[in-house]
C-alpha cells in the first residue's frame, strides 16, 4: 500500500510539473519591460518570450506577434526553445511509462519488468526537469546581469517574468517527482529480491531436512538388507 501511495505521490508531482512546463513555454512573460529610468513615463511595455513577443499599452491592451523567421534568433532562444520541447516530450513519455509501471495498474502485471518501468519514467521526470531548468537559469542570468550593467541602456533592461518562475517550479517537481518513482522502483526491487532470497532458502532448507517418513524408510531398508546379508 505504501508504495502505491509513493508512486502516485510521483507520477501527480511529474504530470502537475509537465503542465506547468507547459504553460511557461507558451507564456511570453520571459522577459517584462523594467520601468527604471526614462521607461518610467512610458506608456507602453514589452513581453518577450519564446515564441511571440508583445507590447502593452496603458490603456490596457495588448499587442502580440510570433517571431516571423527561426533562423533570425538568437542562438540561445533557439536552444531554449529546443530544451523546453524536449522537456515536454520526455515528461510526456515519464507519464506514459510511469503509469505502464504502476502496481494499481493492470498492465504488464505479474512480470518483473513492470517495477523498472516505473523507475524508467521516474528517470524520464528527472531528465525532463534538468532540460527545463538549464534554459530558465540561463535567461534569468542573462536578465540579472544585463539589468544591473551600466552600460546597458535602461530602454533594453528587463525584469523576470512570471514564465520564469512556472518554469524554476515545474523543473522542480519535475525533478522531485522523478525521485519519488525511483526510490519507489528501487524499493520494490529490494523487496522482491528479499522475497527470492528467503523462497530459494526455503526450498534449499526442504531439500536437505527429508521428511520423518522418508527418513524411517531408509532405516528400514538398510536393516532389511543387513538381515538378508
Amino acid at each position: 500500500m505504501f508504495s502505491i501511495f509513493t508512486e502516485l505521490i510521483g507520477l501527480c508531482l511529474g504530470i502537475v510539473g509537465m503542465l506547468l512546463t507547459l504553460v511557461a513555454t507558451i507564456l511570453p512573460h520571459w522577459r517584462i519591460t523594467a520601468y527604471i529610468g526614462s521607461n518610467i513615463i512610458t506608456a507602453v511595455g514589452y513581453l518577450k518570450g519564446l515564441w511571440m513577443e508583445c507590447a502593452y499599452y496603458s490603456t490596457g491592451t495588448f499587442q502580440c506577434e510570433t517571431y516571423k523567421s527561426l533562423l533570425a534568433l538568437p542562438p540561445d532562444l533557439q536552444a531554449a526553445r529546443g530544451m523546453m520541447v524536449v522537456s515536454m516530450v520526455l515528461s510526456l513519455a515519464g507519464c506514459v511509462i510511469a503509469i505502464v509501471g504502476m502496481k494499481c495498474t493492470v498492465l504488464m502485471q505479474g512480470t518483473d519488468a513492470k517495477s523498472r518501468l516505473a523507475g524508467t519514467g521516474g528517470f524520464c521526470f528527472i531528465a525532463a526537469g534538468f532540460f527545463c531548468i538549464i534554459p530558465i537559469s540561463w535567461t534569468t542570468n542573462e536578465i540579472i546581469r544585463m539589468f544591473y550593467s551600466p552600460v546597458v541602456p535602461s530602454s533594453f533592461k528587463y525584469e523576470i517574468g512570471a514564465a520564469l518562475y512556472l518554469g524554476m517550479a515545474s523543473a522542480l517537481l519535475s525533478i522531485f517527482g522523478g525521485a519519488v518513482l525511483c526510490f519507489s522502483c528501487c524499493r520494490n526491487e529490494a523487496s522482491n529480491n528479499r522475497h527470492d532470497g528467503r523462497s530459494a532458502k526455503g526450498q534449499i532448507l526442504d531439500l536437505r531436512s527429508p521428511s520423518p517418513s522418508s527418513a524411517r524408510g531408509s532405516s528400514y531398508s538398510g536393516y532389511d538388507l543387513n538381515g538378508f546379508v
